[in-house]
């Protein structure tokens, strides 16, 4: 019998194998080097994420598979890479201030660890080209982030919402694995490749195990998304975990789910459009109606941007739901764009409420924001640039990804959702709107404290972020291009 040997391309994976030995790095200093100081591993994560975006960069404009067909090496994967790693630094700036807040009930060496390993996984979910290799990466995304969401271990509200995540998550990753479980049973294969191949030549498009099992991965999908009616653990796991890592789970747990969900269903799955396309659609309608109606009676921010972000997945889902429809590559490009711009836009406004937070988790509720604007005039600026963006109110980012989003709904024939997604947006700017008001038209409350001190990082991070959401918001095409390139590899 003769023994195949696979051939081994490390270049493929290595933004992914910079982010692992960077992570195995910080974990082994901060246990061997036990007074080494939280800004020395931040710094020391920061540098492995620029390196990783450096190979990311360099590695553009290549496509082909590696490890047996378990991974691609393409432009789709390397643009969420770049999400996953823009998430990952903004992400370790304002955690390090935040932590020194913290530190008595927090010791923060295995943080930044935790945090390289979540984005790690993130990236192999973008770039797996099979089921079992989205899943690995699906899981190694997911355990570092329940730990994360109870990092305080003394905060009760922390410990909670660690628990549902986790009791939750494991739920939701059954569902995902007895979907996978089907498609084998159906096609006789977990790579995305063949079973593509399959369905095409055969006509099983209607076997119930087929279906069924796609029915599984929407919920599995669904809840990483968090999708209604998959949505239930978002605000108690949001406003229970620390505001760092509730920016970091915003923006890069959703990301990472939509990609592979992308890849799946765009990808392999295309036979059974018709099936998911329905499913998709009352899905969309339903989360940013069910996000935007619950973030309107919201007091705490937190909660607040909890729901909107439930609300920016039922608007990602229009893309979705277009992206085979649009005779273009629109609707998958009007995706990938919508959520480089969530990045910077969601993360500056964690990164807002972190700054403007005193010790440990303060000025949680919109009343807090009344004038700050007037006490704090670039900080009240920055979160009025976000709101506005999350918005969607031009010229900010916000505005050009919703627009993109709705156009691919028209052009694919869903005049309906995009109208439903327009009234959705407007509604939506009563609670965002809200915080600016409050943040320039109240006179600020009677504060006997002392003036806020910010953290250099924490401040760079919130201006980088405002930066770039305007920056994308004025001149879409560039990334909208690269956007397109990306996508071109899936839609074939």
């Amino acid at each position: 019998m003769s023994i195949v040997i696979p051939v081994i391309n490390w270049a493929s994976i290595a933004p992914e194998l910079v982010i692992f030995c960077t992570a195995m790095a910080v974990l082994l200093l901060g246990a061997f080097l036990p007074r080494i100081s939280g800004g020395v591993l931040a710094a020391i994560s920061l540098l492995g994420v620029f390196l990783s975006l450096a190979a990311t960069v360099s590695l553009w404009g290549n496509s082909e598979l590696a490890f047996s067909n378990m991974l691609a090496l393409d432009n789709y994967g390397l643009f969420f890479n770049v999400i996953f790693l823009v998430c990952a630094a903004l992400s370790i700036l304002i955690s390090s201030d935040y932590l020194e807040k913290m530190r008595e009930t927090a010791e923060h060496p295995e943080y930044y660890t935790l945090l390289l390993f979540a984005c790690a996984g993130m990236m192999l979910m973008a770039s797996g080209t099979d089921l079992i290799t989205i899943f690995l990466g699906l899981e190694t995304m997911s355990i570092p982030i329940y730990v994360l969401a109870g990092f305080v271990k003394k905060d009760i509200k922390g410990n909670e919402a660690a628990l549902k995540y986790l009791l939750l998550g494991s739920f939701s990753t059954g569902f995902l694995l007895y979907g996978i479980a089907l498609l084998f049973g159906a096609t006789g294969s977990t790579n995305l490749a063949a079973i593509y191949k399959y369905l095409s030549l055969s006509a099983v498009s209607s076997s119930p195990m087929l279906l069924f099992g796609m029915a599984l991965l929407i919920v599995g999908f669904g809840f990483k998304i968090a999708a209604v009616p998959f949505h239930m653990w978002t605000p108690d796991v949001y406003e229970g975990a620390p505001a760092s890592v509730t920016a970091f789970m915003s923006v890069g747990v959703k990301a990472a789910a939509f990609a592979a969900f992308l890849r799946v269903f765009v990808f392999a799955l295309p036979s059974l459009m018709p099936s998911w396309t329905a499913i998709i659609w009352a899905m969309a309608i339903v989360t940013m109606t069910v996000g935007n109606l619950a973030a309107l009676r919201q007091e705490n921010i937190k909660r607040m941007l909890a729901y909107s972000s439930i609300a920016h997945a039922g608007y990602i889902m229009i893309g979705m739901a277009a992206a085979r429809h649009a005779g273009s590559d629109i609707g998958a490009s009007s995706i990938l764009y919508y959520l480089l711009a969530y990045t910077f836009m969601n993360l500056g406004a964690f990164g807002v409420v972190i700054l403007y937070g005193r010790k440990s988790e303060g000025n949680l509720n919109i009343g807090d924001y009344a004038g700050m604007g007037y006490k704090y005039p670039v900080l009240g600026a920055a979160m009025a640039i976000f709101m506005f963006s999350l918005a969607g109110i031009p010229p900010m980012a916000g505005f050009v990804g919703k627009f993109y989003v709705f156009a691919a709904a028209v052009q694919g024939g869903f005049l309906d959702l995009a109208i439903i997604g327009v009234i959705n947006s407007v509604l939506s700017l009563y609670y965002y709107l809200r915080v600016t008001v409050m943040i320039y038209m109240h006179e600020p409350a009677e504060d006997n404290a002392p003036r806020l001190q910010f953290s250099k990082a924490a401040t760079l991070a919130v201006a980088v972020a405002a930066l770039a959401t305007i920056i994308l918001g004025i001149f879409p095409e560039v990334f909208l291009r690269l956007a397109r390139q990306s996508v071109s590899m899936i839609l074939g």
